[in-house]
């Protein structure tokens, strides 16, 4: 887990900018829940701030994995229905929710990368997502959580920083800590694709094995079959 967050920093630290932008969208969705009245954080939060953090997400996914093609449609749609819960507990706030939405993130999330790597339909890349979910779901789960924990610390400390200079300047510390932490969180969620279908063994692929380990019938060794190997000296 400690090496996603570490392959997750250097890759950001490599493609700076192009993943400094990926924060641009989450920011704005953020800003949107803590400033925005009520009645418009109910409708812009789950609509235009899931739309938002799927495509930061998406762009993540073509960073981290080099996905240029794909079904980028699929893939959005996808990403909308994984942080579609994610978004909605920031505003419905149930003690506890957040780690059930966490792992429903980590069941389907996949799917994303899987629609632009594989270039599979919406149906066929959840199915291949949660497969790969399950594969090692405790190690998605946990490596999720360390991302969130690393993010939400790091943000905290800077809050805390300048805590004394104003309210208005904790706002803005924490709008630009979401600016710039959301990244890591994006990079190493699409990251976890290849740690995940490295566990993965595709059954359907494998060559299936023979009944008789393609050697001589033992009652009948003069039996048609290939010939022998000539062995040269």
């Amino acid at each position: 887990m400690g090496q996603l967050v570490a392959e997750s920093l250097r890759l950001y630290g490599s493609r700076f900018w192009p993943s400094l932008a990926l924060g641009i969208g989450p920011a704005l969705a953020g800003a949107a829940l803590a400033e925005l009245p009520r009645t418009f954080v109910w409708t812009l939060v789950p609509t235009v701030g899931t739309l938002a953090w799927s495509a930061a997400y998406i762009g993540a996914c073509r960073l981290a994995l080099g996905a240029e093609r794909g079904n980028t449609g699929v893939a959005f749609a996808a990403g909308c229905i994984a942080f579609g819960p994610l978004l909605l507990q920031r505003i419905v706030v149930v003690p506890g929710f957040d780690f059930v939405t966490l792992a429903y993130f980590a069941f389907v999330s996949l799917s994303v990368p899987v629609a632009l790597v594989e270039g599979r339909g919406l149906a066929d890349s959840f199915r291949r997502g949660t497969r790969l979910a399950r594969a090692d779901f405790v190690h998605e789960l946990g490596a999720l959580a360390t991302l969130v924990i690393t993010i939400f610390l790091t943000g905290l400390v800077l809050v805390v920083v300048l805590h004394g200079v104003g309210d208005q300047a904790v706002r803005v510390a924490a709008l630009l800590a979401l600016l710039v932490l959301a990244p890591v969180f994006l990079l190493g969620a699409a990251l976890l694709y290849v740690d995940q279908a490295a566990r993965v063994v595709d059954f359907g692929t494998r060559p299936r094995r023979r009944r008789d380990a393609d050697v001589h019938p033992a009652l009948e060794p003069d039996a048609p079959r290939r010939s022998d190997p000539e062995i040269e000296p």
